[in-house]
């Protein structure tokens, strides 16, 4: 684990990712905020791509809490079989349609506590829900983050919690709000696991991970 960068130095370096990219957007394709819930919750332990791939066709036919439960469980399933843990993703995705339309009025609840209560969704899913659709901070620690995050010293952390509030804590508010897509697109196609790109990488000369690749 990295030790944590400074601030000038962690400025400069979102600095550079604003300016390779003003406008980062997340990649899981949702037609509204109830498509968005049900597309971050099917992503758990599967890739976007995967999960975009089946809900293409669902989200025509099923955009809303009641069409997805007049959809049912098993033709919910029939769309999502090619993602992994589909049965009990299924399940969750009926079980909180039911609630937001008994308990909500078919509408999404914007808070993380309300988001946390229904089936399947998470903090990191309540957190990429209220970024995305609701432009708040929040910052959604995955996989890419956790790994960019102690590697470089930006947000270095022994758990996700601990990530996260690194991120709250030492990355200037003005980039706060795309703070977490920044580093998790950094992490997917630059920051990779297995065989980082560190030739090509923006922030080379400010990371501190020491097994770099030449």
């Amino acid at each position: 684990m990295a030790k944590q960068l400074d601030y000038h130095t962690i400025r400069e370096i979102f600095t550079r990712f604003q300016e390779a990219d003003p406008e980062p957007k997340g990649e899981l394709e949702h037609v509204n905020v109830y498509t968005l819930v049900v597309a971050v919750a099917l992503s758990a332990q599967a890739t976007d791509a995967g999960v975009n791939k089946a809900t293409r066709d669902l989200f025509k036919i099923a955009d809303t809490p009641q069409k997805m439960l007049d959809l049912g469980e098993d033709g919910l399933i029939e769309h999502i079989k090619t993602i992994g843990l589909f049965r009990q993703k299924a399940k969750n995705v009926i079980k909180l349609s039911r609630i937001l339309v008994d308990e909500y009025g078919g509408e999404v609840p914007n808070s993380r506590a309300a988001l946390q209560s229904l089936p399947g969704v998470g903090r990191k899913t309540a957190n990429v829900v209220l970024n995305m659709w609701w432009r708040q901070p929040a910052q959604a620690v995955d996989t890419h983050i956790f790994r960019v995050g102690n590697r470089t010293g930006i947000c270095p952390g022994k758990d996700v919690d601990t990530v996260e509030r690194a991120i709250e804590d030492n990355i200037p508010a003005d980039f706060q709000l795309h703070a977490h897509h920044w580093l998790i697109l950094h992490g997917r196609y630059h920051c990779k696991a297995r065989k980082p790109q560190c030739p090509t990488c923006i922030i080379r000369d400010l990371c501190q991970f020491e097994d770099k690749t030449l």
